[in-house]
Order: structure tokens, then C-alpha cells, then sequence
């Protein structure tokens, strides 16, 4: 009776007071979502503070997202048991913490651990706010709220590489995780005081769907692994990665006849009978493709083909993240006049632009060149996601929104990590192909190339003093020449074929339907 006297409904709340409240949550999520690329460019940096491989290395990201994207789906679940304000607080704390031991991390496997309890701790924050949003606002302020978290949504991952390049230039690679304690301790002791629109109900712990979470983990887990690792270890030829793409998928069949036949799954998969709901979700698995695709290709192109720093890779990139504040404003002034549905085919379409804007990649291209389309790639996601939120869970009734959104924001994170995925293959398949046939018109036949390679040589023989060393010196700078070449088009080709993805769903937005609120709250509604 005391706890239920605590309760502040939203509708008994000053807009102030549910704006200020949404702020603070909105600032858990971004530091969540910002964590996930921070690390990006600043690997090197990392293993090398660490003594480690590449290999290693890589696990400090590739951790943080196998854990994030189990405990995603589960936020509805938890939040019924815990209730909203404390599974976030726990979530803050949880995150905080272990910021600071990945901070103070002493070997690369203490680094990967932290890492991972990182992102499983933290990742409760994203879904949260989502339902939050809705549970708080109505009418045009949703739009606004939709608006602010979809642009977080994209923003925060943009401006990881940047802000984590710019941090380990001036300071060092441990202040990537210092700076998280502030934030963190704040939102901790805040949103208790600030959210109480619901309460924790334990019972849950004895009625949980255990074996429904097991396979739900292992599906998620083996296949965050298997889309990680597989373009590194020759997809199914490497038998770790082959055992479990097996898990995955076995995992996953478990998962979706458990969550279809049980009356009270951890996921509610029956969601997706609503149309607006599965196209929804599709939207946002292709913009996470987009978003963490790009992400993913565009460092990692400037730190290949360019040999930038992380702080120029990251001023090369920030401009994605300018772009998309300064459009803010436009998204606003559509929303008065266009169908949602209509601006996200904008932004859609936009988005597929920006990618065919990177077709005539060369291996000089820097921030001058890359301005154009990360500007309108910056464009898009402002004029994409926002519209996707709330399309796809502005008419759920709020005890299904609970669950909705984690498998909403579940098929973000997917996206992005089969994008990932894709695009690291693409590029291994595509440089060898391309090296090949640029090696076939390097032959005797070619009598530029020889006189080229000649005067090389014998440039590089005179430096050595041997004419032998110098002749091999020419061939290895031939060779490095060309592999740049084959890399710099296979990266074209990976943003081409983001294109595609993108194309396929612009032409899909007309098949959504205007949204209409629910027209009553269902029984167990904030």
C-alpha cells in the first residue's frame, strides 16, 4: 500500500517535470549507445596500452555487443519485475562500474570481461526510454519525443569514432570509460526520484520463462559471435564458427516455438502480427544496417587506405553527426505538414543518395570529399528514424510496448551486426577479386608499367646500393600500389550494396499504415 502511494501517474505530472525526467533517461541512453563505437578507432591505442594482438584487440567491441544485444530483448521482462525506475537506476550503476574497471583494466582479458558485463548491464537504458516515452507523452509531444530518442538513436553511434578519436589524442584511451562516471553516477541517484509510474512485480522471478531465455541468449549470442568472427575466420570453414552458426540457428527455432507457445514469453514475438509493428522492425534492422555499416566502413577506410590518426579519423567523420543536429530543425517543420510515413521515405531515399554518393571512392578521398555524402547520410538518419519510432510503437497499447520495444531495438543491433558482417566479407571477397584483375593487365605486355617499374628500380637500386634489393624494393611498392587500389573499390562496393538495402526499403514505406493511438490502456497501462 505505501509503495503503491508513491506512484506518480504521468498524467498527474508537470510537462516540466516529464521532460526533465525523459532528459535524464535520454542521457543514460546516449552514453549506452555512444559506447558502442567509442572504442572504434581507438583500438590500436588500446591494444597497444594492453599488450595485445589485433585479434585481441577486436573483443573489446565485439564483447560489449554479444552482451548488449542478449540483455536488449529481456528489458520488458525486467522492467515488469523490477519496474521502470529501478531497472534503470540498476542499469546506470551497473554500467558506471564497470566503466570505471574497464578504465583501470590491467590485461586485455580483464578488458574483455568488463567490457562484456559493460554492455549487458548498460543495455537495459535504450528500450527503457523508448516505452517511457510513450508511457509520458501524447499527441504532438510524442512526435517530439519519438523525435529526440530516434536521433540519439543514430547520433550517439555516429559520434563514437569522434569523440573517442579526439579523447585518446589528447588524453588517453582509459578517459573513453573515465567519462561515463559522471553521467552515470547522476542518472543512478536521479531517475528513482524522478520515475515512479510503475511497480516491480517479483512474482515474475518464479513465473519466468527460464528456458526461454536460455535459448533466446544462446541464439543471439552464437550469432553476434558467428557475424563477428566469421568474416575473420572464413565463415563455416573454421569449425568454432560453424559450431555455432549450428547453436544459432537450432537456438533460435527453440526460441521463436517457445515465445509462440508459452502464455507469458520474455519476447513478445506475437507483436509482429501487427503490420505497422514487422515493417517497423524491418525499417529498423535496414537503418541499423546503414547506420553501424557506415560507421564500421568509413574509419575503418581512413585508417587503411589514408593511414589517418584516430583524431583525424574522427574529424573526417564528424560531420555525419553536425549535419544531423542542424536537420533537427527541418524534421520538425515536416512533421507540421507531411504524413510521417512520407518523411521517413525521405529520409529513406536520402539515405540510399548518400551511400551512391561514395561510388567514385578514390584512395585520396578525405574530409573535402567525404563531406557531401556523410552530409546527406547525416540528413537521412534525422529524417529516417524518428518517424520509424514512432510508426512502429506509437499504436501499441502500453502493456505490449513494454516488450515490443526491446524486440524493436533488438532488430537495430541486429542489423547493424549482420551490416557488419556483410561488409567485412564483402571487402575481403571484393579486394581479391579486384586485385586479381588488376594483376592481369600488370603483365610483360604492359609496357607502361615496365618502364615505370624500372625507373623504379633503378631509383631504389641506386638508394641500396643494389640493384637486386632496389628491383625488389620496385615490386613490393607495385604490389602495395595495387592491393590500395583493390581496396579502395572494394570499399565502393560495400557502400553500394548498403545502397541496395536501402532502395528495397523505400519502396517497402508505402505498405505502412497511418498510426492511430490506441484507443483504450490495456489493464496493466501506466
Amino acid at each position: 500500500m505505501n509503495a503503491a502511494a508513491m506512484l506518480v501517474q504521468p498524467s498527474q505530472m508537470s510537462v516540466s517535470a516529464k521532460v526533465f525526467a525523459f532528459g535524464v533517461m535520454c542521457v543514460g541512453m546516449f552514453v549506452a549507445l555512444l559506447d558502442i563505437q567509442i572504442v572504434s578507432a581507438s583500438l590500436r591505442d588500446i591494444g597497444g596500452g594492453l599488450s595485445a594482438g589485433n585479434d585481441e584487440t577486436t573483443w573489446v567491441q565485439t564483447s560489449y555487443l554479444i552482451a548488449e544485444i542478449i540483455v536488449i530483448p529481456l528489458s520488458g521482462w525486467l522492467t515488469r519485475m523490477m519496474s521502470t525506475r529501478w531497472l534503470f537506476a540498476v542499469s546506470a550503476a551497473g554500467f558506471t562500474l564497470t566503466s570505471l574497471l574497464c578504465g583501470l583494466a590491467w590485461n586485455i582479458q580483464s578488458m574483455i570481461l568488463f567490457r562484456a558485463l559493460q554492455g549487458f548491464l548498460g543495455g537495459s537504458m535504450i528500450p527503457t526510454v523508448f516505452t517511457t516515452a510513450f508511457a509520458f507523452f501524447e499527441n504532438k509531444q510524442r512526435v517530439i519525443a519519438a523525435s529526440t530518442i530516434g536521433a540519439i538513436a543514430s547520433l550517439a553511434p555516429t559520434l563514437g569514432p569522434t569523440v573517442g578519436g579526439w579523447i585518446t589524442d589528447h588524453y588517453s584511451w582509459h578517459w573513453l570509460f573515465f567519462i561515463n562516471l559522471v553521467p552515470g553516477i547522476f542518472i543512478t541517484l536521479a531517475v528513482p526520484r524522478l520515475v515512479r509510474i510503475d511497480l516491480p512485480d517479483w512474482s515474475l522471478i518464479r513465473r519466468a520463462d527460464y528456458a526461454g531465455i536460455l535459448f533466446m541468449s544462446l541464439f543471439l549470442g552464437c550469432l553476434e559471435y558467428t557475424l563477428e568472427e566469421g568474416p575473420r575466420w572464413d565463415w563455416l570453414g573454421d569449425p568454432v564458427i560453424a559450431a555455432t552458426a549450428w547453436i544459432s540457428g537450432i537456438a533460435g527455432l527453440l526460441f521463436v516455438w517457445r515465445s509462440l507457445t508459452i502464455a507469458e514469453p520474455v519476447v513478445d514475438l506475437r507483436a509482429l502480427k501487427d503490420r505497422n509493428f514487422a515493417l517497423g522492425c524491418f525499417f529498423s534492422f535496414v537503418t541499423g544496417i546503414g547506420i553501424f555499416a557506415t560507421i564500421y566502413l568509413t574509419p575503418l577506410f581512413l585508417g587503411r587506405v589514408r593511414g589517418l590518426s584516430a583524431l583525424q579519423i574522427g574529424l573526417a567523420v564528424f560531420s555525419t553527426g553536425v549535419f544531423q543536429i542542424l536537420s533537427i530543425p527541418l524534421y520538425a517543420w515536416l512533421t507540421k505538414r507531411l504524413d510521417l510515413r512520407w518523411i521517413m521515405m525521405i529520409g529513406l531515399a536520402l539515405f540510399a543518395l548518400s551511400m551512391w554518393q561514395f561510388a567514385p571512392l578514390t584512395h585520396d578521398w578525405g574530409w573535402a570529399e567525404l563531406l557531401v555524402p556523410q552530409a546527406l547520410r547525416g540528413m537521412a538518419q534525422q529524417l529516417a528514424v524518428p518517424p520509424t519510432v514512432t510508426l512502429t510503437l506509437g499504436s501499441l497499447a502500453p502493456a505490449r510496448l513494454k516488450f515490443a520495444s526491446g524486440l524493436f531495438n533488438l532488430m537495430r543491433n541486429l542489423g547493424g551486426a549482420i551490416g557488419i558482417a556483410l561488409c567485412a566479407t564483402l571487402l575481403n571477397d571484393r579486394t581479391n577479386l579486384h586485385f586479381m584483375r588488376l594483376a592481369d593487365h600488370l603483365n610483360a605486355g604492359n609496357g607502361t608499367m615496365l618502364e615505370a617499374l624500372r625507373a623504379l628500380g633503378d631509383g631504389m637500386g641506386a638508394q641500396f646500393g643494389d640493384v637486386l634489393q632496389g628491383q625488389a624494393a620496385a615490386l613490393r611498392q607495385l604490389w602495395q600500389l595495387t592491393y590500395r587500389e583493390a581496396l579502395t573499390m572494394s570499399f565502393a562496393d560495400a557502400f553500394l550494396a548498403v545502397m541496395v538495402c536501402f532502395v528495397i526499403a523505400t519502396l517497402m514505406v508505402p505498405l505502412m499504415r497511418k498510426i492511430t493511438p490506441p484507443k483504450a490502456p490495456s489493464a496493466d497501462a501506466h
